[in-house]
């Protein structure tokens, strides 16, 4: 949304100095701040923003469709968040076992609830209203970043022009946003996102694969939680693959 102001082959873009959080604010940390409101405004318009909050704690206006508020959100293989949630929780509490996670998530005894009730919140909105609703899935993401890009520049209302896509600027946008550069860079090596809580900046990126699910649960546990997904999404019409 800011690449007319920040071209992604610039040497000043914020994201080559700053952590993606210093770019885009939590929607939550927002509404808890004293200076909350006076911070919303002060953002340029249109805002982006972002947040972990299930689709019903989203206020109002801020939902899809609420004052022209447009959502895109972000689902993972359940198995490969349950891994990706434990090494993020680890870097606070080195101690905690992955076999406590895992039993977390498939009792839904997590913050904001059970992951299925979150992920249905936001694809049956989806499904009702896909002009202010993108449902995205990680591993389509890291299968094919180009197309995705195009679709949400066109979710947004910014499509690229023809002379955007020959000057090659969606492979531009793909290479700046990589996993691999981004948790190379200093900002996002040193420092916490967050000072109270002291999670450190590097703790938000790690492999940026997919099915890395394979090298920590037993076919057991994978099968368990695979069931209980299938079980709550069965009448939703969302799957999963491997």
């Amino acid at each position: 949304m800011a690449r007319r102001a920040y071209p992604s082959v610039g040497a000043g873009h914020p994201l080559l100095r700053l952590n993606p959080h210093q770019c885009i604010p939590f929607l939550e940390g927002l509404f808890v701040s004293r200076r909350g409101e006076a911070k919303l405004e002060a953002l340029p318009s249109p805002r982006v923003m972002n947040t972990h909050m299930p689709l019903a704690m989203i206020p109002r206006a801020a939902a899809p469709g609420g004052g022209g508020c447009k959502v895109a959100y972000v689902c993972r293989q359940p198995k490969d968040m349950v891994v990706s949630r434990w090494h993020f929780h680890r870097r606070l509490h080195p101690e905690l076992a992955f076999a406590d996670v895992f039993g977390a998530v498939c009792s839904g005894v997590v913050a904001y609830g059970p992951v299925w009730d979150h992920m249905l919140g936001y694809w049956s909105d989806s499904t009702a209203r896909p002009d202010s609703m993108l449902f995205l899935r990680y591993e389509e993401l890291l299968r094919d970043p180009a197309e995705h890009v195009r679709a949400l520049a066109r979710f947004v209302g910014l499509p690229f022009s023809g002379a955007e896509e020959d000057a090659g600027a969606v492979h531009d946008i793909v290479k700046l946003y990589s996993s691999g550069r981004l948790k190379n860079l200093e900002a996002n090596k040193t420092g916490h996102v967050n000072p109270i809580l002291q999670i450190p900046r590097g703790a938000l990126f790690r492999k940026g694969a997919a099915s890395d699910w394979a090298n920590h649960t037993t076919s057991e546990m994978a099968q368990h939680l695979d069931e209980i997904i299938a079980n709550k999404l069965h009448a939703s019409g969302l799957t999963f693959h491997e």
